[in-house]
């Protein structure tokens, strides 16, 4: 669907410079989501994975570019694949060129379809329209609960016994609902200090 260059707002990452590949197509359909142009596949550009990569790579040099980085050039850094669900499409060839062309794999998913890529870092952010698969779960480094109601936290808890014992975890506010949500969110992390709050930081700094 679409490529950018940004900072990763959100989750254990956030603050990061991530380059963002979003892969269209899902079957979840979350009636919150913010991008619901992303559930068609076929309303996007078919790409190949050297297209992908070869974008990816020149995009990041050229920003790069513009200012003296410390880093060297050939270490391109962090991506982050989202969607969409990307979990819909075979993610092993990608991310296999990404990571040999010195990208550092981070996904974004609802966790509802089988896994395949190769990771650094597992982002599960399950949907109650179609919940994950235990394969994902298992394999999970960062649970990001989405929260829109008193329930989600019922939720949450769920989730939070069934991931292992080191994965992060974090509750995020439903955009258009924060106002309601966040003095419960805050009372509940302080209740529950093994949770965490996310933020969605690119809203409020007005980036991507």
């Amino acid at each position: 669907m679409e490529t950018f260059y940004t900072i990763q707002g959100e989750g254990f990452h956030q603050g990061r410079a991530a380059y963002f590949i979003r892969l269209g197509g899902c079957d979840v359909g979350c009636s919150w989501c913010d991008v619901k142009e992303s559930w068609d596949a076929a309303a996007h550009p078919i790409l190949s994975v050297e297209q992908i990569v070869s974008k990816a790579i020149e995009e990041v040099r050229c920003e790069k570019s513009k200012v003296k980085s410390q880093n060297p050039i050939a270490e391109n850094g962090l991506v982050i694949i989202t969607g969409g669900e990307p979990l819909l499409h075979n993610l092993d060839n990608l991310t296999s060129l990404l990571k040999v062309s010195g990208f550092e794999t981070n996904i974004e998913t609802s966790g509802s379809s089988p896994l395949s890529g190769q990771w650094d870092w597992i982002c599960l952010s399950p949907k109650k329209f179609k919940p994950p698969i235990p394969e994902v779960i298992a394999a999970a480094n960062e649970l990001k609960i989405v929260v829109y109601n008193k329930d989600d936290f019922k939720w949450a808890e769920k989730y939070a016994a069934e991931v292992t014992p080191s994965c992060k975890l974090y509750l995020q506010p439903e955009w258009s609902n924060i106002a309601n949500m966040m003095p419960l969110m805050v009372d509940y992390i302080k209740a529950n200090p093994q949770w965490e709050l996310s933020l969605q930081i690119h809203k409020y700094i007005n980036v991507p």
